[in-house]
């Protein structure tokens, strides 16, 4: 598929630690008593949203070092007495270990499903696909306004076409996608693709 191609002639680990800043910032403005907010994922409180974003960072980061194939390399997230300082920590170690991969590495992803390996620079893509749009869910959730850079929606735009229709639902990260508004910029159609209305309050 050429649209994979693409995302395999790509490095997007500049990007990934970008949309990790922007990930890491929506968390700093999370105050205690914010943590049981609904977010715009109903399986999901606040918590249970960054409890996932540190699990996958735990997985990718497993999945960079060989040990991808270990479930339960993808459960350990802990928000820990502090969600910020958890989050700025998982933001390293991912980062880290996605800097040790070359473009030939294939990282085992298993929720994409058993045995599934993907090239490194696709894993990368869709770990930064998860941070630039569960930025989205923390800010939507806490009121905070959400603003990635042009580059990073583009991107997350590019990433979101090759996302797997099916495995979207209940519990999972992303839904299935909806209408766009009329009229509606990158930044929306990049929501509604995965399953999020724009206007969720």
């Amino acid at each position: 598929m050429d649209l994979v191609k693409d995302l395999l002639g790509t490095d997007f680990r500049a990007l990934d630690r970008r949309g990790l800043d922007l990930w890491v910032g929506m968390v700093a403005r999370v105050g205690p008593d914010m943590l049981r907010l609904p977010t715009p994922c109903p399986d999901w409180t606040l918590h249970g949203l960054i409890r996932h974003q540190l699990s996958q960072d735990a997985g990718f980061a497993a999945a960079a070092r060989g040990e991808g194939a270990r479930p339960s390399a993808w459960r350990g997230g802990d928000l820990g007495s502090d969600p910020h300082a958890a989050a700025a920590a998982s933001a390293g170690l991912v980062t880290a270990a996605f800097a040790a991969t070359g473009p030939r590495d294939r990282l085992h992803l298993p929720e994409i499903g058993d045995g599934t390996t993907v090239p490194a620079p696709l894993a990368v893509a869709f770990h930064l696909l998860d941070v630039v749009v569960h930025a989205w869910d923390a800010a939507a959730a806490i009121g905070a306004p959400w603003e990635p850079d042009d580059e990073l929606v583009e991107a997350s735009l590019r990433i979101a076409a090759v996302v797997p229709a099916d495995g979207r639902g209940p519990g999972e990260a992303f839904g299935p996608a909806v209408p766009a508004p009329g009229g509606a910029g990158p930044r929306d159609r990049l929501l509604a693709a995965l399953g999020r209305s724009p206007s969720w309050r």
